[in-house]
């Protein structure tokens, strides 16, 4: 009898965890088709006269991404491969990783993401919403946000992709203000819904982005606090895609531009659509 009773309960808790995971798959779906429909149905076409008052910098990063006439798409949906780092400088800890992406800032994003390393498989998804991971598929190893913490670390997270991956969002308007930081460089900051980020953008001569770098409100640190530190990466194979010209190589992590910086995130992105009718 009381084996019985074991294996009723073991199976009970598979039961559980199997209808939460299928309520995070579920809850994926429905976050990736509401990010799709924020799609503009008949945007606004580039025109350069657009970032004609912008500083040089940020004038010369638009002329290079956004060719002339190009619809102005602000959701993107994009497939990567590359690694993720689990450690830090010193031991990176890095995982084969494989993600699904689709961003629609300022509205939020959502990153569905498998990484594996031996016989070690965690998958998951991040959203402005929530972080939700699972070890092997059926342990919960993390599961945080819906505070203001998580809602401001997400916003700077994709406010920043939006700026190489979806540009026409970062196209001056009523929230979106740009200002000059130096010859190269110009600061795009922008607000929605109560919250504004900050975001450098370094480019070539050609206006091609190299590197993008911003304070991000986050607790990736030895003291586990919430607190503003310097975030950011660098860019480079850039594709075109329908009129945008990406970057298709990243690499970014926490501390950037001083000692400590850990590239924790480093991909390869393997398709770029703009899904629209």
């Amino acid at each position: 009898m009381v084996i019985y009773l074991i294996i009723a309960l073991i199976l009970a808790v598979l039961a559980a965890l199997s209808a939460r995971r299928f309520a995070d798959f579920r809850a994926d779906r429905q976050a990736t088709e509401a990010l799709i429909l924020s799609q503009p149905a008949a945007p606004a076409r580039f025109d350069p006269v657009m970032v004609a008052p912008l500083p040089e910098p940020a004038r010369r990063f638009f002329l290079y991404t956004i060719a002339p006439g190009t619809p102005l798409y602000t959701v993107a949906t994009l497939t990567m491969e590359g690694k993720f780092g689990m450690g830090d400088r010193a031991k990176p800890d890095y995982m084969a990783m494989s993600a699904r992406q689709t961003l629609a800032a300022p509205t939020g994003f959502i990153w569905r993401m498998h990484a594996r390393r031996g016989s070690m498989r965690i998958s998951g998804s991040d959203t402005g919403q929530w972080t939700r991971f699972w070890l092997m598929g059926l342990l919960p190893v993390a599961r945080m946000g819906g505070d203001a913490d998580h809602t401001l670390s997400a916003f700077g997270r994709y406010i920043a992709e939006a700026v190489f991956w979806t540009p026409a969002v970062v196209l001056p308007g009523p929230n979106v203000h740009w200002e000059l930081v130096d010859v190269h460089t110009a600061r795009v900051t922008v607000r929605h819904g109560g919250l504004s980020q900050a975001v450098d953008v370094t480019v070539a001569g050609d206006g091609r982005p190299i590197q993008v770098r911003f304070d991000r409100w986050s607790n990736a640190n030895p003291e586990k606090e919430h607190r503003w530190q310097p975030f950011g990466g660098y860019l480079s194979e850039f594709r075109d895609v329908d009129g945008f010209r990406l970057p298709t190589h990243v690499e970014a992590g926490n501390y950037f531009g001083t000692e400590r910086y850990f590239p924790f995130f480093v991909v390869d992105v393997t398709e770029i659509v703009f899904p629209h009718d």
